[in-house]
Order: C-alpha cells, then sequence, then structure tokens
C-alpha cells in the first residue's frame, strides 16, 4: 500500500528557518525550550532577499538581532553557547566576501573551544550565470571553490547548498555537530544566493518538533576498571578541572567527588568556577598562567585525573609539567588518549560518578592533604602582599585592577575577558563567588572577543552581573558592541585596563632578549604616543563612561555601574610591566643567531630550560 508524503512550499530560506525554530533542547531539570535562540546577521546582496526575507517573516519567533561587525557578531553568539554550557547557541547569517571570511576567525575561536555556532553565510550562485559577481573571488584552477572554502578547516561540518532540497539532509547533519559532545563545533550551512529564494515542495516531517538532549555516554568497564586500580594505588592524585566539566553539568558531582575522596582540584581557563574559589580543596589556576599552590601539585601528583581537558601546552606547561600517570576522563577519543594518558571515555558525570562509587571509601594519604592546604595557605598569603593597592594615584598592576573590581561585584558576577595580560591575572586572582563566574576565551587567545563576548554573556545569563575585563589593545580592535549592548538595553560593566600598548607580548619580547619593539605605542614608528580618550569614545556610543584615576575611584565606579541601567564603562591606566609570581615552563623557540648579544644569551638559557624540563 503506497502512501503519500505531505508536503509544503518553502523556498529553501524559508524551510531553513522553520527547520531552526522546531529545534529545541532538554535541560537537566527537564525545562525545555528552542535550541536556537536567536540570529544575528548583517545583511548584504548575498543574503538579505532570501535569508533577511525569511527571517522577517519569522521574527517573533526567532529573534534576529544586528551587528556590526560580522566577526564580533558571531563570537557574540560563541559567548552565548559558552556562557549557556552549550545547551542553547546561535546563528550567524553574512552576505557573501568579506561577510564570510569575517567569520572564519570567530568559527576558529568556536572550533578550538568545542562551541556551537551555525554560521550561514551567502554564496555565489549556483547557476553560474551571473558571475562573477560582486565579492566573488574566482579561482581559475577550480570553478566550484569560492572564498567560503576557508570555512572547512574551522567548521565541524561544511555544506555548500546549490539545491534547495539539499537542506533536508544538511541541516540534522548540522545539529550533530551542534549538539554532540564529542564533536562540538561551528557548522557552516553556505547558502548560494539564488538557491535561498528557489522554492521546494519539501516534506513536512522535515519540520516537526526534535528535542536534542545531552547525551551521557557512561565508561568502558575495562576503562574504568583500569582507572579505580590506578587510583586506588595513588599516593599524591590530583584532579584537573577542564572546561568539560560545565558542559556536562558536572560541577556538584566534581565537588562531592574531590570532598568525598580528599583530593585537591587544580583548574584550567575553562573549568575555573566550576568550584567555588573558597572551596579548601580549590589549590587554583594551574599551567603557565598558574599559581604555585595548582603547579606543585601537579608536577609531584603520582597520578591527575584530568576531567574535560585537551590538555594544551599552557596548561600542561607544553607537555612537561605532568610527570605522573594521566588519566583522562573526557567524551573525545583523541582528547582522551592525550599526554600518554589511561582514557576513560565517558560523560564527565556519569564519569565521576561511576568512579567514585567504585572508589569507595578511598582518600588520598595524610601528608598529601596536608601539602595541598599548606601550598594553598602559601598562595594566600602572597595575594596579600601583592594584591591590596593604595587609593591613591600610584598607577595600579593588572592584579591590583583585578582584586579591585573583584571586591566592588556582585556575588553572582561573570567574569569575562580574552587575551593579552588579563587571562594569567584573572586565571591567577579572580575569585568567583558562584559557579560560573568565570568566562575566559583562551583556547583561541582571540583579541577582541571580550565586548562582544560580553553581550553573548548578558543575554544567556540575563540574571547575573556581566563584567568585562579588556586590556586596550583588545578594545581597539573590537569595541562597537558598546553600541550593540545599548541598542539592546543589556546592562553591562566593562573594565577598560589602558596600559599603552601590547604589554604582554611586550613583556614575552623583553624576556626573549629582544628589543622593546613595537608592542607599547612609545615604542612604535608612531610620530606622537596616541593619547586616546577611551571613556569619550565609548560615551560617544551611548555609554555612561569614567575615567578613574585610582583604585579608589575605580571600586565607586564599578560599585555604581552595579546600580545603573544600561552600559557602564570604567577606564583606568594600569602599569603595563608588572605582573604576579606563577606559571610554569612554556616552550618558545628563540633565534640560535642574531646580531644581538641579549638575544643569543637567551637562546642559550631558553635551551637549557628546555633541556631541563624534557631532558633533550
Amino acid at each position: 500500500m503506497s502512501t503519500t508524503t505531505r508536503t509544503i512550499r518553502l523556498t529553501a530560506a524559508q524551510a531553513l528557518t522553520r527547520f531552526l525554530i522546531n529545534q529545541h533542547t532538554k535541560l537537566g531539570n527537564g525545562e525545555e525550550m528552542p535550541f536556537f535562540a536567536g540570529v544575528w546577521a548583517i545583511f548584504g546582496h548575498g543574503n538579505v532577499a532570501g535569508v533577511g526575507e525569511a527571517l522577517y517573516q519569522v521574527k517573533d519567533q526567532l529573534p534576529t538581532f544586528r551587528g556590526h561587525n560580522e566577526q564580533s557578531m558571531a563570537l557574540a553568539a560563541i559567548a552565548f553557547a559558552k556562557a549557556r554550557q552549550r545547551q542553547q547557541a546561535m546563528v550567524a547569517t553574512t552576505s557573501l566576501g568579506p561577510g564570510a571570511t569575517n567569520l572564519v576567525t570567530a568559527a576558529g575561536v568556536a572550533y578550538v573551544n568545542r562551541l556551537p555556532v551555525l554560521l550561514v553565510p551567502g554564496d555565489v550562485f549556483a547557476s553560474g550565470q551571473p558571475d562573477p559577481v560582486l565579492q566573488q573571488s574566482e579561482n581559475f584552477a577550480d570553478g566550484s571553490s569560492t572564498v567560503n572554502d576557508s570555512l572547512r578547516p574551522v567548521s565541524r561540518y561544511f555544506h555548500r547548498i546549490t539545491r534547495p532540497e539539499q537542506l533536508i539532509q544538511a541541516l540534522p547533519k548540522a545539529m550533530v555537530a551542534l549538539t554532540d559532545p564529542a564533536l562540538c563545533g561551528p557548522a557552516t550551512i553556505s547558502l548560494c544566493q539564488d538557491v535561498q529564494s528557489l522554492a521546494f515542495d519539501f516534506p513536512e516531517y522535515f519540520f516537526e518538533k526534535r528535542v536534542w538532549r545531552l547525551r551521557r555516554q557512561g565508561p568502558d568497564e575495562y576503562e574504568l576498571s583500569q582507572a579505580v586500580n590506578t587510583l586506588l594505588a595513588a599516593k599524591k592524585p590530583v584532579i584537573v578541572a577542564g572546561g568539560g566539566v560545565r558542559y556536562s553539568m558536572a560541577e556538584n558531582q566534581l565537588q562531592a567527588f574531590a570532598k568525598r575522596h580528599q583530593i585537591p582540584v587544580i583548574e584550567t581557563q575553562a573549568g575555573k568556577s566550576s568550584m567555588l574559589a573558597s572551596d579548601p580543596l580549590n589549590a587554583g589556576a594551574v599551567g603557565v598562567t598558574g599559581v604555585d599552590s595548582a603547579n606543585d601539585l601537579a608536577a609531584n601528583a603520582d597520578v591527575v585525573l584530568a576531567v574535560g581537558t585537551r590538555l594544551q601546552d599552557f596548561i600542561s606547561g607544553s607537555n612537561t609539567l605532568f610527570t605522573g600517570q594521566v588519566i583522562q576522563l573526557n567524551v573525545q577519543p583523541m582528547d582522551a588518549i592525550k599526554f600518554r594518558a589511561q582514557s576513560l571515555l565517558s560523560d564527565a558525570k556519569l564519569g565521576l560518578e561511576l568512579l567514585s562509587s567504585k572508589l569507595g571509601n578511598y582518600v588520598s594519604p595524610a601528608a598529601w592533604q596536608q601539602t595541598s592546604h599548606a601550598g594553598i595557605s602559601s598562595w594566600a598569603k602572597i595575594c596579600e602582599d601583592i594584591l591590596p593597592a593604595a587609593d591613591d594615584k600610584t598607577i595600579p598592576s593588572d592584579a591590583q585592577v583585578i582584586a579591585a573590581v573583584n571586591a566592588s561585584v556582585d556575588d553572582n558576577a561573570v567574569v569575562v575577558a580574552a587575551a593579552g595580560s588579563l587571562p594569567a591575572e584573572l586565571h591567577k586572582h579572580w575569585r568567583a563567588q558562584q559557579v560560573g563566574g568565570y568566562h575566559l576565551e583562551y583556547g583561541y587567545s582571540c583579541m577582541g572577543y571580550e565586548i562582544c563576548g560580553g553581550v553573548g554573556a548578558k543575554l544567556a545569563c540575563p540574571e547575573r552581573d556581566v563584567v568585562v575585563m579588556v586590556g586596550d589593545g583588545s578594545y581597539m580592535m573590537m569595541n562597537s558592541d558598546i553600541a550593540t549592548a545599548v541598542s539592546m538595553g543589556l546592562q553591562l560593566t566593562i573594565v577598560v585596563l589602558d596600559n599603552e600598548g601590547f604589554s604582554c607580548i611586550n613583556r614575552l619580547q623583553m624576556a626573549t632578549g629582544g628589543a622593546n619593539f613595537n608592542n607599547l605605542l612609545k615604542d612604535t614608528y608612531n610620530k606622537g604616543l596616541a593619547q586616546i580618550d577611551f571613556a569619550g569614545h565609548a560615551r560617544s556610543m551611548g555609554a555612561h563612561a569614567v575615567h578613574v584615576d585610582d583604585i579608589g575611584g575605580l571600586k565607586q565606579a564599578v560599585q555604581e555601574a552595579r546600580k545603573r541601567l544600561g552600559v557602564s564603562v570604567v577606564v583606568i591606566d594600569t602599569d603595563p610591566l608588572i605582573n604576579s609570581p606563577g606559571g610554569a615552563y612554556w616552550e618558545v623557540e628563540v633565534p640560535e643567531v642574531s646580531t644581538r648579544e641579549e638575544v643569543v644569551d637567551q637562546h642559550q638559557q631558553w635551551t637549557q630550560k628546555r633541556i631541563a624540563h624534557r631532558g633533550y
């Protein structure tokens, strides 16, 4: 008996938006909500007539937000997904040409950090009849390629749509890339501009409501048994908390595991704030941007339980910090074998629960617990000495500014930052009073993420105070989302630290024997030191903005911003040469031959460091 499939005639763009509206997600608490919370769009000739018109028709169901830069609006979408712990995502659509290629950097951020975002750039005419069209880049060796192919290396799933009906297969596959814990990352639907407006009789089942749930894969019995035996024999165990703890929503399980077995926890950038800063088992930040209390534990541990982390070089000290047996509890097989690890392929929440039940009454030896507590106390004493700043005209360090902001915000505050000097100082010093109070993009270290990231985080967590901390270098790269936040009526506090240059790289330049060159503004070929009025600039975009002279003024301004609706920007001058103690070995290549003796000397010193840490 034959049946007839019911169909509905829609353009490809209309089918896209209808499909997106019908994708839902179910949270761990049973709450159900749309998976796509909105679309960021900058329209051009490659997407306005097709995608733009389709979005207008569903604007009450799928809100569209206008950005000021294609990269920044995609970064806002990525920050939203990060703050929502990958349980919801957003879309970014652009025209072809520079609009599409502006997405590449943002796609890199999402790809490296394993975060979902759906990218829908316009593409050339599938028919090829008007070619070459405005903004089309012709490849004389390959007539099928376009600039959108630059998104392939930074997309977990990429599909160029040259016929409307291709969406029937492409969109469900894109959803897998956006929702699967192991594959999660950006998906790109490159939509040829003529195809956007072509109609097709789509089957109605394609638009049926679908609810996506977090897949929780339990561990293999052999791998679980192996991990249990390794931990039961451990005399000096330590836990590394990575971003996978947050994305599995396993914060409670991590805290319970650490407490039951009395194992100290050290934090990656992505895993920080999985535990409260005040937790007696929280030994702090690990790695190159870490502190001695964590790094000493990492170096001396005989067993390292790494939970949801890929152990990149800043965490692992360029693969030299951890000398004990590593157990990689991870959903991604490629991550689970890193660092000569015993793999424990599993969801973090399930893995920790089962691992704890199998460990029974095991607790780490008392001597190891005492070592951990002594290290934590020692680091707290160092902070007492370096963080207080006089409420006078003394130019403070980044760490002192962080401590002042931390003390002036609400307990539920979320700090947002990215590249430069701030990630190291925030990793060391920001004390989250609530879970999820730390939001750093440091997998891709993308300058310019900060302000648009704050917009995304505030959209994701409207009930929490969001405080963006950004250096003058990143501010100059991407600041137009101040206007975006103002136009959206968001309450956002932005603290700009002005050290007149790229101070982080300047310090690395100095540490490798380089001359001060092209990083601090005073060391560039500029004919005069640019005196930028950041507060005045922010006011021109509608923000309430002030420049403060000292820590006392900073505290007052941040406290007042908490009570004020809208966007508040606080600018303070900082010292570019001061950084906090701590850190781990980081492999940097210094020129072997140079006309400058300082460089040759540093080459020898860095070579000796490498040999000391690697043995060769």
